[in-house]
């Protein structure tokens, strides 16, 4: 007798997953609400600012997850340029783009821009721009955004190439270097300049350009915070707060070479400092400010007694080997 046929088993639908944090609910709009016909008074003139400039409207569309109006645009290539605060170019990467533009003879990936005095700035479009220009391109296609602060936020929508520590905190310095003149401080652009420990490496870097960031960022993440008032005075503690981390790594230095006097060498003798120096891990209660931890960290640096230091200490240190974060 036949065995009786097992009743399917019905999968229920995935629960949609709501991500920490994330706030926004799409406009649920169907494809063919989309396109745009007509244009609001504001996006009309800046059509007739691209005209003006040479460019072309391609089409307008209201984007399907927030329901703004976007432009999708061609312009001069001499009127596009790299927002001030982007990452330095890869000669590789852009030798890569150059080699896959040439294979493909077309263009697939516009940029994003803003309009700002005259020019077409793109905070995500660097590396296809310089790409565009060695091939002589005459023009950039791009979605043109009408509100010009949107540059600041698209860093954060950059994935074609993982950033690390030292590309990571030079961009959010150039972030708040561009907003000096503008009334708002830190706080108000918490997802631009993504923590405040990376805005003081930030600074770090920019006065040493080979300076091990990656030693100290755990440190600093626990104890950094944003600067209170405008951006100018923020500039203003960063820049001192960057004096005391460098300050720091000079005396974690001058512990690393009498370390390495005695003969010891190994890929982790800074990051071995400075967990030595770090009290944090032995703090239960209210943390120290920055200033009070940087300077416990320098006196203990400083103070180290390197010659009660031997190879078996440094074997049970972990972590990735030390870097400048290049």
């Amino acid at each position: 007798m036949a065995k009786p046929r097992a009743t399917p088993k019905t999968t229920a639908p995935a629960k949609k997953r709501k991500r920490k944090g994330v706030k926004i609910e799409a406009v649920a709009l169907s494809a063919a609400e989309i396109p745009l016909e007509t244009f609001e008074e504001t996006e009309q003139a800046l059509i007739d600012a691209v005209k003006a400039d040479g460019g072309a409207l391609i089409g307008g569309y209201r984007e399907p997850l927030g329901g703004k109006n976007l432009l999708f645009v061609a312009i001069p290539i001499e009127l596009v340029e790299p927002t001030p605060f982007q990452r330095d170019v890869s000669d590789a990467h852009v030798r890569k783009l150059v080699r896959a533009m040439d294979k493909t003879k077309r263009f697939l990936d516009p940029v994003i821009m803003v309009r700002k005095d005259g020019k077409y700035l793109t905070p995500n479009g660097n590396h296809r721009l310089h790409a565009l220009r060695e091939l002589n391109s005459k023009a950039v296609i791009g979605l043109l955004v009408p509100e010009v602060e949107v540059a600041y936020q698209v860093l954060a929508l950059n994935i074609e190439k993982a950033h690390n520590l030292r590309e990571r905190a030079m961009e959010v310095v150039r972030i708040e270097r561009d907003l000096a003149d503008t009334p708002r401080g830190e706080a108000d652009f918490e997802l631009e300049l993504e923590e405040p420990a990376l805005v003081t490496l930030g600074y770090g870097y920019e006065q040493r350009g080979r300076l091990a960031g990656g030693a100290y960022h755990s440190a600093l993440k626990k104890v950094d915070s944003w600067v209170k008032g405008n951006f100018a005075k923020a500039i203003e503690e960063r820049e001192k707060r960057a004096e005391k981390l460098l300050s720091l790594d000079d005396a974690v230095n001058d512990a690393v070479a009498r370390l390495k006097e005695k003969g010891l060498t190994s890929p982790y003798l800074k990051s071995f400092v400075v967990a030595r120096i770090n009290p944090l891990r032995f703090i239960k209660g209210d943390l120290p400010s920055f200033d009070e931890l940087l300077t416990t960290m320098e006196k203990r640096a400083r103070g180290m007694k390197t010659d009660k230091i031997n190879a078996s200490d440094l074997a049970r240190t972990g972590g990735a080997p030390d870097s400048s974060d290049d």
